[in-house]
């Protein structure tokens, strides 16, 4: 069984989903293995895609790929730099009580990102200890448990939902868009932290990526199915494997918990396709029925 099979294997994908890796996942890998050689130095691939568009698949296919083509490569995940529950907390109290929920860009530790691609892409050889957060308990895991890397990395992959965005104009901040901006940030002091964090630290690790793609959602309403999923497949691994201080969403949280994230990610889908250096456009299937590369 090579690295690919076994990949799919521990995924559960059937072997009908090699046609999509030789489709899609083999020439991205190949565009990023390219864009290595022109510049003759590590890189850095973001990789961007809405709430349950595949992100972690796609990183680890491409890391797969890579590898197997001969480049080191590592995955971060945005998810990964969240600040801690007590920093978020204190950020709650001091700003707005909507940034104690992560996600949004200002509860993240862009610093830290900065840090690590520095590291990573730096050729002295040092040991690189990656952050983890835990989901279940809401903030970082111990760093005793962190996965240790050795630099330098050809490739270092950054995917996360907000990877690459670029801030608004402060026109379109106005107008609340949902239920949650209208009812919980009637004054925008919160839409307009966020906004400005893009502006900032964001800015600052964005600016790192040489080779930016896209997950293209057809749309923001068929993000909620796709998150709608992830907790059933959540609700179905708590039920069979007991995973304990896991919750599971019913479908009403899932759509508050969304409106956190439709602003930005309607705006990402409006914005970031035209300037992107890959762009992968999914149906509502959940199918990436492409690949366009930029010239």
């Amino acid at each position: 069984m090579d690295a690919l099979d076994a990949l799919m294997s521990s995924m559960a994908l059937p072997p009908a989903y090699r046609q999509m890796v030789e489709a899609v996942h083999r020439p991205v890998a190949e565009a990023i293995a390219r864009r290595r050689a022109e510049l003759g130095r590590p890189i850095v691939v973001g990789l961007c895609g809405s709430q349950g568009s595949g992100k972690s698949t796609m990183s680890a296919f491409l890391r797969t790929l890579l590898r197997d083509g001969g480049l080191r490569a590592v995955v971060i995940s945005l998810d990964d730099l969240y600040l801690t529950l007590p920093q978020r907390q204190a950020l709650a109290a001091a700003v707005h009580p909507l940034l104690r929920t992560r996600g949004v860009p200002g509860t993240h530790d862009p610093g830290l990102g900065l840090a690590l691609v520095d590291v990573l892409t730096d050729p002295s050889g040092a040991e690189v200890s990656l952050p983890q957060f835990d989901k279940a308990e809401d903030t970082r895991a111990p760093a005793e448990t962190w996965p240790r890397v050795r630099a330098p990395v050809d490739v270092l992959l950054l995917e996360g939902w907000c990877v690459g965005a670029a801030p608004q104009s402060d026109e379109a901040l106005v107008e609340p868009i949902n239920a949650l901006e209208k009812d919980k940030d009637a004054d925008g002091r919160w839409r307009r932290y966020v906004n400005d964090q893009l502006k900032g630290d964001y800015a600052r690790l964005f600016a790192r990526i040489d080779l930016l793609a896209l997950l293209q959602a057809p749309s923001f309403d068929v993000v909620f199915g796709w998150r709608a999923l992830q907790e059933k497949k959540l609700a179905e691994r708590v039920a069979r494997e007991g995973a304990a201080g896991r919750r599971v969403m019913d479908e009403a949280e899932i759509e508050v918990f969304l409106m956190h994230y439709q602003r930005l990610t309607e705006h990402i889908l409006r914005e970031m396709p035209g300037r992107a250096d890959i762009v992968m456009p999914m149906d509502e299937d959940h199918r990436i029925t492409g690949v366009r590369f930029r010239t």
